[in-house]
């Protein structure tokens, strides 16, 4: 992917669905399926949503550059 990579999303809030840049997106991931994530801020309503991320979809946001952090396991 290039420089300047948009993405196509759903808000969970108000269903309006956005493209939003590379750069607006944070992506976790975590010790499973479940904790592996991606996030964003809707611009049409502000809202702040989570999204579980699957391979395909850690790929392609990894690929245009997206901040990601590695979470810790949870002990228990």
């Amino acid at each position: 992917m290039t420089e300047g990579t948009r993405f196509k999303v759903y808000c969970s809030q108000c269903r309006e669905k956005v493209e939003l840049p590379a750069p607006e997106f944070r992506l976790a991931l975590g010790a499973s399926r479940e904790r592996t994530f991606y996030s964003f801020t809707c611009p049409a309503c502000g809202a702040s949503v989570r999204k579980i991320a699957g391979e395909k979809i850690v790929a392609a946001l990894t690929a245009a550059g997206v901040h990601t952090m590695r979470l810790l396991p949870v002990d228990g």
